[in-house]
């Protein structure tokens, strides 16, 4: 059996025969979105009440549950800090059998391969996360654990960037690892480790791992500074490696392509990592590079209508106008950072629903309950992504004193900055419970969530409690097919949620929907840290602007 296999496959969603459009996006929506004033309005009702039947949420208490899943993914020699208690240490030999310490890191989902590609993806989101929004978290009493999810992921990729050109992208087999259902403690599948080189190139990984150790470089900037160098050393030489030896890891690593295939190749991590390190050194060359790749990148070219651990297109595009907005560029980039605007707001737009022109798949879906729906395997990564690009982008137009977006031939008056943060907060409440179901898709948040969650350290007894070793089939035979609960709660996962009919089934088996994967908690860090100001806000003061002035880790 190879259960969850599938959860993590994709092919990218992109608008007007694009290069990605002819590519297969067999899976892509149509657009079924409604354009009216009411709509809007609609968004904005449920931005301001908040849960389901008019009850607002905690932020706070979702902020801190999300954390905590962070710890439940971890790999390796657990610390005393371990708060997480029905986890223990494993892996404790990964990357011996190369003679490479290797030990560490996460495991993205519900099985025990460490991905290379979707953990550094992680990483650059949490990081994120902490850069817009730091003050926030911080205010919350959760800084201090953000950090740690950042700097377990971070601790791993130094271990793992062993040579300039070498990078070990991968270790276990997804195959091997499918067949069996065990606790993390009792694994007995194989810890094969799989690297990039110069011979076997992987720009891709190499490039969004580079991009994740210079997100965190400015995270840790002032609460550490040797590390926020070596962080920024080791992202200065991967993105030299993957620029120079330019190539697709899954072309190099097939044990990849049945789980995180590089669907959209590697273009779009060099200029995702070209800016994060622009954004932590403030070097010249780094957006040279951007702009002088930009045509022949797709950076300008791809009208993207989502963001994911495989496509970063509209995160490009959107860090990209930040630095036109901010007049963070020279005369001669403006023309090109223009162009990357224009995409941005293509995204923006699709997201709203408000793009006129370009067919059918111009726009993103809408399920009846408001979900944004991109395909059926795992929709919340896509749903959590979005609320934050949606949001960052509103932060950066209010602090530009740009009021509204520009959707392609709408034919309309252009679309208030307020109305995107509106969607991102409908989508993050949409998560915890204003749904028709009124399901919180974070477990362990308000009174009715996922119980049979696709995991398997959840799913089986904990090691605490029983060190009997559980064999491969024995996990399959005894806890996989049962109906009762997790005797684990995943607390802090964000599942993959319903279907575009807002149809969710509670079971193990089915790990489209009940998987949880840690890119999809990692963007909603930031978003529950801000929606916990902004409540505590509209409670003392009563309703403020959508788009308060971010504060960052640094400042705190």
């Amino acid at each position: 059996m190879r259960a969850g296999a599938a959860a993590r496959r994709q092919q990218p969603h992109a608008s007007g025969g694009s290069p990605l459009a002819m590519s297969g996006a067999g899976a892509a929506s149509s657009c079924r979105r409604r354009r009216q004033l009411g709509g809007a309005l609609l968004l904005l009702l449920v931005a301001v009440l908040g849960g389901a039947e008019g009850k607002a949420h905690n932020y706070e208490d979702a902020l801190q549950k999300s954390l905590l899943y962070f710890e439940a993914q971890r790999s390796g020699r657990l610390p005393h800090s371990q708060r997480v208690a029905w986890r223990h240490h494993s892996g404790l030999t990964d990357g011996l059998e190369q003679g490479v310490d290797l030990v560490g890191g996460y495991y993205d989902a519900g099985d025990h391969v460490k991905f290379g590609l979707p953990m550094a993806f992680t990483v650059t989101m949490l990081s994120w996360s902490l850069i817009e929004y730091g003050g926030d978290v911080a205010a919350a009493g959760e800084l201090g654990h953000a950090l740690e999810a950042v700097k377990w992921g971070t601790d791993y990729f130094i271990k793992a960037h062993t040579q300039p050109d070498e990078l070990w992208a991968e270790v276990g087999d997804g195959d091997t690892d499918h067949y069996c259902w065990q606790r993390p403690e009792d694994m007995t599948t194989s810890r094969q480790a799989y690297k990039v080189d110069r011979d076997r190139p992987g720009s891709d990984v190499a490039g969004e791992t580079a991009a994740a150790m210079a997100a965190a470089s400015i995270v840790f900037r002032d609460a550490n500074p040797h590390y926020a160098h070596l962080l920024l050393h080791h992202a200065q030489q991967l993105f030299e490696f993957a620029d120079k030896y330019r190539g697709k890891y899954d072309s190099s690593i097939a044990e990849v392509k049945s789980y995180y295939a590089s669907v959209s190749g590697y273009k779009d991590e060099l200029l995702w990592a070209a800016l994060w390190l622009h954004r932590a050194t403030g070097r010249a060359e780094y957006l040279d590079y951007v702009v002088n790749n930009a045509d022949s990148f797709g950076g300008t070219g791809w009208a993207i209508n989502e963001f994911s651990w495989d496509v970063k297109y509209a995160g490009v595009q959107i860090l990209a106008t930040r630095l036109l907005l901010r007049g963070e560029h020279a005369a001669r980039h403006r023309s090109t950072l223009e162009r990357y605007r224009a995409k941005a707001e293509h995204y923006v737009c699709a997201c709203l629903g408000r793009n006129a022109d370009g067919g059918a798949d111009a726009n993103v879906e809408r399920s009846p309950g408001g979900m944004l729906y991109i395909r059926q395997w795992n929709n919340m990564q896509y749903v959590t992504s979005a609320a934050f690009l949606l949001s960052a982008y509103s932060d950066y137009l209010a602090e530009a004193g740009v009021g509204a977006v520009s959707c392609a031939g709408a034919g309309e008056a252009a679309v208030p900055a307020e109305e995107v943060f509106a969607l991102a907060r409908a989508q993050v409440d949409y998560v915890l419970g204003t749904n028709p179901r009124g399901v919180s898709y974070l477990v362990g948040y308000g009174p009715k969530y996922p119980n049979r969650v696709h995991h398997r350290a959840a799913s089986i007894v904990p090691y605490k409690h029983s060190k009997e070793f559980i064999g491969c089939t024995q996990g399959f035979d005894h806890w996989f097919g049962r109906r009762s609960s997790n005797p684990n709660v995943l607390v802090g996962a964000i599942v993959g949620g319903p279907d575009r009919r807002d149809r969710f089934r509670d079971n193990r088996e089915n790990y489209m929907q009940t998987e949880a994967c840690t890119y999809n908690t990692a963007p909603m860090v930031g978003m529950f840290a801000k929606l916990h100001r902004m409540a505590r806000q509209e409670r003392e003061q009563g309703p403020t602007p959508a788009a308060p002035v971010a504060s960052t880790a640094a400042e705190v």
